[in-house]
């Protein structure tokens, strides 16, 4: 039997009159192999085994324990970084932003002017009416996701007082100095803030969002651990799809759009005026023209006239592509006009043949 120093380990050796007695100095071996006692009751470690070996299944237990404790705290990391998201302006790029949230495990909440509450219940979302009630289940994340037009008017009626004093408000507008005032000026000091600008929607995106651009711009995020992990969990949800994550300030921002977004849209809009059709000999740069003009023309014309109104290097640009029109137009005519002018005023121009004309 056991010495009276392992009966604190609980290991009920049952008594055998043949087995030979370990010897005294293996009575601590015997307590530090406490954890195979179980393997030990079953007969499963011979008691002849030199205790050499014993120490080396204890290791084998031990470094099991590292990765369980791995597993159990990349469990813990993305919990912490689902979010409590309330998308204000769940009209159809709301829509196509939430199903992505929804599909992360994200906890989604919506409100627009717009009963959409049937299409929520399918992405799991709930639908407020009153955007009251939806301030009160406060959400860690506002997202502004309306028209540039009414991005003011629908700010204002949010009732902000009901939310946490450290809400994250962010935008999704495609012009962001706009937004970044608004949000500063509007919003109390202890909010947080980020503009954001997905260069992509539901047409251009529908094979996903790799590869695609995502403009951001931290406005102000508070110096706390769980106010700065808050943000970038944010961010983590398009990193995760794959966008390429630009980092860029609101102003920077409007001069690059004003070139890649406004013309793009201008030049959609008035190809859309010469009411194009497909034809049996399209060339590629036709069929290129066509897809442009229903990519931009699928968007409404308000988004349009917002990009214009509220990017103050978009008016600049349109005097350009006028001047630039104007131009073309100007060496095509002069030209012709040198033609012409050859042919009337240098003799160039060929004498008709009257020579065989019957008299």
């Amino acid at each position: 039997m056991l010495s009276s120093s392992t009966s604190t380990l609980r290991l009920h050796q049952p008594s055998r009159p043949h087995r030979r007695h370990p010897p005294p100095s293996s009575a601590g071996a015997a307590t530090h192999l406490a954890p195979s006692s179980r393997r030990w009751r079953q007969g499963h470690l011979p008691a002849a085994q030199p205790l050499r070996s014993r120490p080396q299944r204890i290791r084998a237990v031990d470094a099991a324990q590292p990765f369980d404790y791995e597993s159990r705290a990349a469990g813990l990391l993305e919990e912490r970084q689902r979010l409590k998201i309330a998308i204000v302006g769940f009209g159809n790029f709301g829509q196509f932003l939430a199903r992505t949230f929804a599909r992360q495990g994200h906890t989604l909440l919506a409100h627009s002017r717009t009963d959409h509450s049937a299409l929520a219940a399918t992405l799991g979302a709930s639908f407020f009416t009153d955007p009251h009630d939806l301030c009160e289940c406060h959400p860690d994340v506002v997202l502004l996701a309306t028209s540039i037009l009414s991005a003011e008017a629908v700010l204002r009626s949010l009732p902000v007082h009901r939310l946490r004093r450290n809400t994250l408000f962010v935008d999704v507008l495609s012009v962001k100095e706009f937004p970044k005032n608004l949000l500063l000026s509007s919003l109390p000091p202890d909010f947080d803030v980020i503009c954001t600008h997905p260069m992509f929607g539901p047409e251009s995106a529908r094979d996903g969002w790799d590869g695609l651009p995502f403009v951001f711009d931290k406005v102000r995020v508070g110096d706390c651990p769980a106010r700065r992990a808050r943000a970038e969990a944010f961010l983590n949800i398009f990193e995760r799809e794959g966008c390429r994550m630009v980092e860029m300030s609101c102003a920077e921002h409007d001069a690059h759009a004003a070139e890649t977004q406004f013309l793009t849209h201008s030049v959609g809009r008035m190809l859309a005026m010469l009411e194009l059709k497909s034809t049996p000999i399209n060339t590629k740069g036709y069929e290129t023209l066509l897809r442009l003009v229903d990519n931009t023309c699928s968007d409404s014309f308000d988004l349009y006239n917002g990009l214009f109104m509220y990017n103050k290097n978009s008016t600049e640009l349109l005097n350009r592509l006028e001047w630039a029109m104007d131009s073309v137009k100007k060496k095509l005519f002069d030209g012709l006009h040198d033609v012409l002018r050859k042919q009337l005023f240098e003799g160039s121009a060929q004498v008709p043949n009257t020579s065989n004309v019957r008299k």
